[in-house]
Parts: C-alpha cells; sequence; structure tokens
C-alpha cells in the first residue's frame, strides 16, 4: 500500500517547503479533477512579525484559506492552510507570511507568474480567463497587484526626456492624459481628462528628483500641457515636435481637399473622388499606382496641391541645425502661406507662429512623441479587446501592464 508520506513529501519538494512549513494531507478528488494540498506550521516553533521581523510567540490561527495553485498534470491544484498569527509586543496580532504566496493574494506566486505570461500573451483579460479557468475579476486582480508590484520596483532616475499627449477614454469626448518616457519607449502613467489640473496630477505621480531633472518634454500646443508643465518642471524645454506640426500640417491640406472636393462635386467633376489617402501619405510610401495617380492630378492646378506642397516644403524645417536659420525659413514660409487664399493653411502658420519658440527646441533636442503612435497602436487594442472601459482604473491598469515596461512578475 502506498504510503500517505510518499504524497506530502513530494509536494513539500514542488512547493519548495522548508520546516516549519509541511504537507499533512493531499486530498485527490478524481470526479471533479481537483488536488487540495493541506500545509501547517509545525508547533514549537516561534513565527517571525511580518512588520519587524522579530521572533514572537503565536497568538492563534487564521480561519483556512486557499490558495489556486499550478495544475498537477490535468488536475487544478488548491493549498489550504490555517496560517499562525504572530503576537508581536510593539506590532501585535499579525498574519505571517506564507511562502507560496504573496499578502492579501488568493493565488501562488507561481500561478500569478503564469497567470502574467498567459494575459500578455492572449488577445483580452476574457481569453486569458478561459484558458486559466478564472473569472475575469480574479484575472484583472491578478493584473493589477502585478502592476502596482511593477510601479514599486520601477526605477526612474536619469529620465532626461519626456512626453505628454492625449488619448480618448470613451465615446463623448472624454481623454486621458498619458506620459512616457521617451528615452525608455515606456508610459510612465495615465490621467483621467486633459486638463490643467489631470496634468498637475500626471506630473506629481513622479518624484520630484525626477522633474527637477528632466531636460525637454514633447507634447502638443494645447494649453493645460504647457502651463502644467511650466508649473512643475520648469527647467524642461518645451518642445512642440514634428510629429505634431506633420498632424497639424496634414489636418490642414485635408480640410483643403474636402472643400476643393464638394465644390467640385457641385459641378459634377470627380477629379480629387477618392484621393483623400494620396494627400495623407508619404510619397516614399506610395505603390506605383498611386504614384501615378497623384501625378495625374495636376497638382500645380488644385487648391489641393498647393496646400500639400506647403506641407512638403515645411519638412525642410526639421532639418536645420541653427535656431537663427530655422527662424528665417520659417518667416519665408509663413508668408506663403499666409498669402495663399487658403484658410486652413493660414490658420495652422499662425497657431506655429505663437508657439515657435518651442518649436524651435526640437532642433536642440530632436525628441518627437512619435513611439506614442506605436502605444496608440496597443492602446486601441487593449480598448478592442475589452469591447471598452468604463472604468478608467481598470484603464490605466491595463495601459501600464502592457506598456509600462514594468517588472510585473512576484519575486
Amino acid at each position: 500500500m502506498r504510503n500517505p508520506s510518499d504524497s506530502h513529501q513530494l509536494f513539500e519538494q514542488l512547493l519548495g517547503l522548508v520546516p516549519p512549513w509541511s504537507v499533512t494531507n493531499v486530498n485527490l478528488d478524481t470526479v471533479n479533477r481537483l488536488v487540495e494540498v493541506d500545509v501547517e506550521w509545525s508547533k514549537g516553533h516561534e513565527p517571525e512579525c511580518p512588520e519587524c521581523g522579530r521572533s514572537c510567540s503565536i497568538k492563534d490561527h487564521r480561519e483556512e484559506r486557499r490558495w489556486r495553485h499550478l495544475d498537477t498534470m490535468q488536475f487544478q491544484t488548491i493549498i489550504r492552510s490555517r496560517v499562525p498569527r504572530s503576537d508581536c509586543k510593539e506590532h501585535g496580532a499579525k498574519t505571517i507570511n506564507v511562502p507560496w504566496a504573496g499578502p492579501n493574494s488568493r493565488f501562488t506566486l507561481l500561478f500569478e507568474r503564469l497567470a502574467i505570461d498567459v494575459m500578455i500573451a492572449a488577445k483580452s483579460l476574457k481569453e486569458a480567463a478561459r484558458l486559466l479557468g478564472l473569472s475575469w475579476d480574479q484575472v484583472h486582480h491578478i493584473q493589477k497587484r502585478a502592476v502596482e508590484r511593477g510601479l514599486e520596483r520601477r526605477k526612474l532616475d536619469e529620465i532626461k526626456h519626456v512626453g505628454i499627449d492625449e488619448k480618448s477614454f470613451l465615446k463623448g469626448h472624454k481623454y486621458a492624459s498619458l506620459m512616457t518616457d521617451i528615452g525608455g519607449a515606456r508610459v510612465l502613467d495615465v490621467v483621467e481628462g486633459r486638463t490643467l489640473e489631470a496634468t498637475d496630477s500626471l506630473w506629481q505621480k513622479l518624484p520630484e528628483e525626477t522633474r527637477s531633472g528632466i531636460d525637454a518634454v514633447a507634447m502638443d500646443m494645447w494649453d493645460a500641457f504647457i502651463t502644467s508643465t511650466k508649473t512643475n518642471a520648469p527647467q524642461a524645454d518645451i518642445v512642440h515636435d514634428k510629429f505634431h506640426i506633420s498632424k497639424y500640417l496634414g489636418d490642414a491640406v485635408d480640410k483643403v481637399r474636402r472643400q476643393e472636393h464638394r465644390a467640385f462635386m457641385k459641378d459634377d467633376v470627380e477629379t480629387l473622388k477618392g484621393a483623400k489617402y494620396l494627400f495623407l501619405k508619404n510619397p516614399e510610401n506610395m505603390s506605383d499606382a498611386e504614384t501615378s495617380r497623384f501625378n495625374e492630378l495636376r497638382m500645380d492646378k488644385l487648391k489641393s496641391g498647393r496646400a500639400w506642397s506647403m506641407k512638403e516644403m515645411f519638412s525642410e524645417f526639421w532639418s536645420y541645425t541653427y535656431q537663427a536659420s530655422a527662424r528665417k525659413f520659417f518667416d519665408r514660409w509663413y508668408w506663403w502661406a499666409t498669402h495663399s487664399r487658403l484658410k486652413p493653411m493660414s490658420d495652422v502658420a499662425k497657431l506655429m507662429r505663437r508657439h515657435l519658440d518651442n518649436i524651435l527646441t526640437y532642433l536642440r533636442h530632436h525628441i518627437t512623441n512619435a513611439m506614442m503612435e506605436g502605444f496608440n497602436s496597443k492602446i486601441q487594442s487593449i480598448k478592442a479587446n475589452a469591447r471598452g472601459f468604463r472604468n478608467f482604473a481598470n484603464y490605466r491598469i491595463a495601459i501600464l501592464f502592457y506598456c509600462g515596461k514594468l517588472e510585473l512578475y512576484p519575486a
């Protein structure tokens, strides 16, 4: 007859248990495909206070608790234990730490590692929950613990360049503001809204010594971002980078094209029909067919063509080394744009003129928020797979889990 102590020793080895922890019973339920492992603290041993580490007597034992562990073959495995409470003279009764799980967790450390790997690989928390045999709430709880753990471990020294940008959160003009570490290619944090107060709270998530060491901040020409940065990181240069400027110019070209297309269609002229993406696309990325169609438009005869030429001409601005030369180039380009009789281009030129000093800082720091485009794709995927987020806290946790480059695994 098989000796029960053999299975006890086997699971003690598998769980890495050392005295005074020991396995006292292993219950195999073949009908429900379940293995339950009972673990006890042996009598006669003094536990340590989890607060100060001082040896104490045992005050009592908690009610039985259960932890989900890695499956044993095809059997779900549960650890059960009545954990002692230490009787510390300084801190009173405290539940001692167990070696197989973190505080306040219902999952073992090894199971949490597996769950994190599944969440990273799966398309959504719903799919991860299905694969792990858990509820959505349970998987989200593991994700939340992983992010909290990662934020506690995160190192923020030597951050020199950050980016601030906005991201839609819900339909109806609901926004979130994100801060990125440009050098580290990671999202530092996310707050709800894009107001001055929201941006201030975003900055306050960084320690003062980190904020004071930042040299430059890439951002859109949004007053709340500018004002908050001047208050919270006054030593940092504000950089309205070429990523955002190119977006403004591209939007202006599209407005001119739409206006011209509507005017043509009133006379049943289909010159610009289906040409939207040609004006938005980089000529270097066009196919042969797209290049041929673009050339057939006779750009010099179109308002859209003139607007597109202005946008392309401005790209030379970013190649300058000296700000004085770049400023002279801008003055010439500005005259062209404001005298073009193309209101969208004139409006963008005037906006850029108001913020020119902080556009010129790009030539000193050469930083952009372009990496945010990559994050946007990942964040959009997170939103789509979750069918949207109604709870901002969950949205933030998901972004930091997938985009924060955090050390997520339990020790």
